[in-house]
């Protein structure tokens, strides 16, 4: 018995050696090797004097295709190894996502705007740590780890580089040829969430943003500003009626061209009748008042609760991005609303979203009906050496996947039949896409402007068991009145690049 207690005591002496020589051997690798330039820095700076303190950060690294981490934010030694300041390899790619660091009313450099601010306590390096005793930083690293604390590190992001640029390089040119005081777009998986690109334009440099001279360019609109994204809310509509069996796919209504709801003129686009038609028509002709016919069919409450509870379009995200606010979505958040506020809300007026929650609402179309949480972050790699890949929500299920089913099919009839002339279908990839085509509203003296718009457009692809989701935005462009004009040639080409450069097989 003594025997059997002293060979299981040696055993654990044994593994907590072991234990803690390989935290040892860990760390020594992190301080000298990862982290060895920054020693030197704070070996010279006991000898020179310094002016402000040395900036010490973690990285940030895109992931490409391959799995590979391309750094995206790192460190830079400037004139000496005493100086020290954030650079970002790719200049402008990613700008409004990534952010930037600058110095605040306190005199220290912090994160300001995009990731840089959202995971600012992850990865500024604390002034503290800079000059710690070697001993103090490894023994506290131990202790974190057997505690299971994790502190700084730097960020792995979904964004993948070569669609970063890609989708870049076409708001660029949707810029040359339309002129919009504002364009953006976002490229996810619309299962998990992951945001593989996001882009605004215009955009800046991150290395030389101390040249611009408009700070407002440093926003992120995808996540900051609100929009009455029209059309393409439509498929939402749809999928509601469907899923609360106030419509059926075969359902059919009598489309007069104009009705008067609460004294108010509802008409569509052209304000032609079209007769008796089927709900498809609504989304292949994007027709105003198939869908005020949906909301009617649904009524306030259930539409209310579709909107406001399944698809959150009232709320924000979540997504790992500073200062995201909510929908603005009282036109209908009150059982006193009128019926043509939830009319209008059916084809996307009246209720003003942000990018990337209507990107959410729509996913689940995508997702057999699931809302998830978009992000741009999934992993981080601590200053022990070790990784965690971040849990982000899969989602509740907001809609039955027979449901999304249905639209999936309906909204794949619309690019090979309908849009533009079915001139865009992919012959061996199925793809589905709705465009919106929203009038802007006047401030000044109410209602909306005549020529005004803000173009939209999103779709997914394969349409069933999705890869890709793609949705675009441009505000007020210029020379063409409908989204299907401006935005469809930039989607189709975003979709044919995504095939081939993920090797994407055909489906049908």
């Amino acid at each position: 018995m003594i025997a059997t207690r002293f060979v299981s005591r040696v055993r654990m002496v044994t593994v907590l050696c072991a234990l803690f020589a390989s935290i040892l051997v860990g760390r020594l690798y992190v301080l000298q090797i990862l982290h060895g330039d920054l020693y030197i820095a704070r070996a010279d700076a006991q000898f020179s004097p310094l002016t402000s303190p040395i900036l010490d950060r973690n990285n940030i690294f895109f992931s490409d295709k391959d799995g590979t981490f391309i750094a995206a934010a790192t460190m830079q030694a400037v004139g000496t190894s005493t100086e020290r300041k954030r650079f970002y390899p790719g200049g402008s790619l990613a700008a409004q996502a990534l952010g930037f660091v600058a110095y605040n009313n306190d005199d220290t450099q912090k994160g300001r705007y995009g990731l840089e601010r959202y995971y600012e306590q992850i990865l500024a390096r604390g002034s503290e740590d800079l000059y710690s005793n070697f001993f103090v930083e490894l023994f506290g690293a131990a202790k974190s780890i057997l505690n299971g604390e994790y502190e700084t590190g730097s960020l792995v992001t979904t964004i993948e580089p070569g669609v970063q640029a890609e989708l870049e390089r076409t708001l660029a040119s949707y810029g040359t040829r339309w002129d919009p005081a504002l364009s953006g777009g976002v490229i996810m998986d619309p299962s998990s969430g992951e945001i593989i690109a996001m882009a605004v334009s215009p955009s800046f440099d991150l290395n030389a943003f101390k040249k611009e001279k408009n700070p407002a360019i440093f926003d992120n609109p995808m996540v900051q500003d609100v929009y009455e994204m029209g059309s393409i809310m439509k498929p939402l509509t749809v999928a509601a009626g469907l899923d609360s069996g106030a419509i059926v796919e075969g359902s059919t209504y009598n489309d007069t061209g104009c009705i008067e709801v609460d004294q108010k003129k509802i008409c569509n686009f052209d304000g032609r009748a079209r007769g008796i038609i089927p709900i498809q028509e609504v989304l292949n002709q994007s027709l105003n008042l198939g869908a005020s016919y949906v909301a009617t069919k649904m009524g306030p409450q259930v539409m209310r609760e579709y909107f406001l509870d399944h698809y959150k379009l009232g709320q924000e995200t979540g997504i790992d991005l500073p200062s995201e606010i909510h929908g603005l979505v009282g036109n209908i958040d009150k059982p006193s609303a009128r019926a043509v506020e939830y009319d209008t809300a059916s084809f996307g007026q009246g209720l003003a979203i942000t990018p990337i929650a209507t990107v959410r609402a729509l996913a689940s179309l995508a997702n057999g009906g699931k809302l998830v949480t978009p992000h741009l972050v999934k992993a981080i790699r601590y200053d022990s050496g070790l990784s965690r890949t971040l849990s982000w929500d899969t989602g509740a299920q907001v809609l039955k996947p027979e449901t999304t089913t249905i639209v999936s099919r309906m909204l794949t009839k619309v690019v090979d039949e309908a849009l533009a002339g079915g001139t865009i279908k992919t012959e061996h990839y199925s793809v589905a896409a709705k465009t919106g085509t929203a009038q802007i509203a006047n401030p000044a003296g109410g209602g909306y402007y005549t020529d005004r718009f803000l173009h939209s457009f999103f779709g997914y692809f394969p349409s069933f068991n999705s890869r890709f989701l793609i949705f675009l935005f441009a505000l007020e462009p210029k020379g063409a009145p409908f989204a299907s004009q401006t935005l469809a040639p930039p989607f189709h080409s975003l979709t044919q690049f995504l095939i081939t450069y993920y090797n994407v097989p055909p489906d049908r």
